[in-house]
């Protein structure tokens, strides 16, 4: 079942410190990083997951470094997406408190996640249908898939938004 609440001012705080603890585990591993996902929108209702996106030169180098990461408590999972590493960090009672993709640096100008969030912050009226569509799935009490499943139309339609401001042609927002 999926849980979303009020937007929370102290998600930006939480994004720091996490970042400051990913910096410091894995050095100069990562080139960039960036608060993305619903909880990167000021005033948006969300899961109360942090997203992180991060990105390296070398997946394959910091894949082994990952002891690291599990140092601070992110776990490596697998979501069959190609060219990229995700992470996951869980409390004691195995909720969700942060996701990290791990993405190549030549990624990093054109990444989904990072133009939709950014869509989000510009547009209030674009993040308030978000909004309301988030809160309506999740009070049908449907599962992480079909909760993900009823989103798409409208992510695809901001997305393709967010692209054709920045000249670019549409592409479907999840990978097959």
């Amino acid at each position: 079942m999926i849980w979303i609440t009020a937007y929370d001012p102290a998600w930006p705080d939480a994004y720091a410190r996490a970042s400051t603890a990913l910096l410091r585990a894995m050095g100069e591993r990562i080139v960039a990083i960036e608060h993305t996902g619903s909880t990167s929108v000021p005033g948006l209702a969300a899961k109360p997951v942090i997203d992180i996106c991060a990105a390296t030169r070398d997946l394959a180098g910091f894949a082994a470094m990952q002891v690291r990461l599990q140092e601070i408590v992110y776990e490596p999972e697998d979501y069959g997406a190609a060219q990229r590493l995700f992470y996951v960090r869980k409390r004691a009672d195995g909720k969700r408190t942060h996701h990290l993709p791990v993405f190549p640096f030549d990624q990093w100008p054109m990444l989904k996640e990072r133009m939709f969030a950014a869509h989000l912050r510009q547009y209030a009226d674009a993040a308030a249908r978000y909004a309301a569509l988030k809160l309506q799935l999740a009070g049908l009490g449907l599962d992480r898939e079909a909760y993900t499943r009823g989103k798409t139309a409208l992510i695809q339609e901001l997305m393709d938004a967010a692209r054709a401001e920045r000249g670019l042609p549409p592409e479907p927002v999840w990978e097959e």
